[in-house]
């Protein structure tokens, strides 16, 4: 493309560009159009042009030749452009929402996006954007478990109303063990993380024993008791009971927020608790072990410590334990229950009643 205009302005269109170079109103992409104009009524080269407005030279006789065909109203409007693809039309797109939420066809257990787009003819783009609008994942799954207990309102009431509002003079605990932590040692040493590139770890490993942690999280302070033992019985527990039973003051009364393992209603365990009546053992619902606190404390653990992390013995594992521990109580956070017992068991009664 070469110039093959030459701008000739009157009065009345330079008076016109030169209030639209002045408006600061005026859009920008105008303003530029203006001055190309305006400079090249100057005689300037093209080259020229281009470089005090800052655009190129295809630029300058683009506008060169839209003002000599147009006017200045043709730069200030932009050329209509082909008309893209046509939008999906709305009964077709009610039909991929239907679809998306019915058992796909064959032995698949859910949709994907191609399979849907060559079930319609679209492309997967267009699938896409549709489950986005309609807020539809049917690659994601979440997983529930009903509790079938039949005290469990009045379960989810009491602990739910310790962690709320605990009782004066009292001190609430969360109780529960975290058993077989294994200490796992990899068989190649993996490669630390960089910028662009994610750390390593080799996928087998060598096991190098087992340890159970016994821990009772303090509700109100935050801070946590916890022992290492081989086993997880009911000796190991009674152990651990007294462990705790020194680290709490006297005077308070200890309610104790417990899961139904079996070895938490042991004979010997119930004998022990009625040797020491300060104590008040308060059972989670079945399947409810969401209500014991300790479990945040169990998952963070996991998480920070043990998943990634390379233990040459149990003795290595049962020290880093212990020192993200210490970690813990040197800066604890209070655990905090938001949601009321009403509003939990409401949204229980929302749910289907569950058939045979």
């Amino acid at each position: 493309m070469a110039q093959t205009v030459n701008i000739l302005l009157n009065a009345a269109d330079r008076a016109r560009l030169e209030q639209i170079v002045g408006d600061r109103n005026c859009p920008l992409k105008h303003v530029l159009r203006a001055r190309i104009v305006l400079l090249s009524s100057d005689r300037l080269p093209v080259l020229e042009v281009a470089r005090r407005a800052g655009v190129s030279r295809p630029a300058v006789w683009r506008w060169q030749q839209r003002f000599a065909e147009e006017g200045v109203d043709g730069l200030l409007r932009d050329k209509t452009r082909k008309p893209g693809t046509a939008p999906i039309a709305a009964p077709v797109v009610a039909r991929i929402v239907a679809l998306t939420c019915s058992e796909p066809p064959g032995a698949v257990t859910h949709w994907t996006g191609r399979a849907m787009a060559k079930a319609f003819g679209v492309s997967l783009r267009t699938v896409q954007r549709i489950w986005q609008v309609h807020h539809l994942q049917p690659h994601r799954l979440r997983t529930f478990k009903r509790s079938s207990d039949p005290a469990f309102a009045a379960k989810v009431e009491d602990i739910v109303g310790l962690y709320m509002a605990p009782p004066a003079h009292a001190v609430v605990i969360s109780i529960d063990e975290k058993s077989q932590i294994q200490a796992l040692d990899r068989t190649q040493p993996g490669l630390p993380l960089k910028p662009g590139k994610c750390g390593t770890m080799t996928h087998d490993y060598k096991r190098n024993g087992t340890t159970t942690l016994f821990a009772a999280l303090d509700v109100l302070h935050g801070t946590v008791v916890g022992r290492c033992m081989p086993k997880h019985r009911h000796q190991e527990f009674i152990k651990f009971l007294n462990a705790v039973e020194r680290a709490v003051p006297a005077g308070k009364v200890i309610h104790a927020v417990l899961d139904n393992y079996a070895t938490h209603k042991h004979p010997k365990v119930l004998e022990w608790l009625a040797d020491h009546p300060r104590w008040v053992f308060h059972f989670t619902p079945t399947s409810g072990s969401w209500l014991n606190a300790v479990e945040n404390f169990f998952s963070a653990l996991t998480r920070r410590v043990i998943r990634r992390g390379v233990f040459t013995s149990v003795v290595d594992l049962q020290d880093t334990i212990s020192a993200y521990i210490r970690k813990q109580n040197a800066d604890p956070k209070p655990f905090v229950w938001t949601k009321p017992a009403e509003t939990i068991l409401a949204k229980l009664r929302r749910l289907p009643v569950p058939t045979d």
